[in-house]
């Protein structure tokens, strides 16, 4: 299996500083980072890790919940996964993320209620970037629509 690079460009104090983060591996984009607006309420057109995290995290569960859905004997006909990863300071000193809820909606042929549920629960604990943020609360609202 491949691997995947990203870099960051960096040049200032964590207040006053601000950077990029370039996508190298696929070439796809270079975004705005910056700590001011990662810490807002309103990202203003800058990216930050945790949407990043939840890019990665909403994608990966997607093909996970996919593949599961198969191994059940349905047919994902659409799957639309969003994630909220929320970054909270930590009383240890810094910030760290604290939960990512994710929201999975649903249509399947051959799967009933049950079945998707199952499997979408499953996808929750084995897509690997679910289980590489294993140190983070991660809950899931999952339902069969159509």
């Amino acid at each position: 299996m491949p691997t995947r690079t990203a870099r960051t460009a960096w040049n200032g104090t964590l207040q006053d500083g601000s950077g990029q983060v370039e996508l190298t591996s696929s070439k796809v984009g270079t975004y705005d980072v910056s700590f001011p607006r990662r810490a807002a309420d309103e990202a203003g057109g800058v990216t930050s890790p945790e949407e990043l995290i939840a890019a990665a995290h909403t994608s990966c569960y997607a093909m996970q919940l996919s593949a599961l859905i198969g191994e059940a004997g349905g047919t994902p006909v659409a799957l639309e996964v969003s994630a909220d990863v929320t970054l909270e300071p930590d009383p240890a000193g810094g910030f760290h993320i604290t939960t990512i809820a994710l929201t999975v909606r649903g249509e399947v042929e051959g799967l009933d209620a049950a079945g998707f549920d199952k499997a979408a629960q499953d996808a929750k604990t084995t897509c690997p970037v679910s289980k590489a943020l294993t140190g983070t609360t991660i809950t899931l609202d999952a339902s069969l629509e159509g």
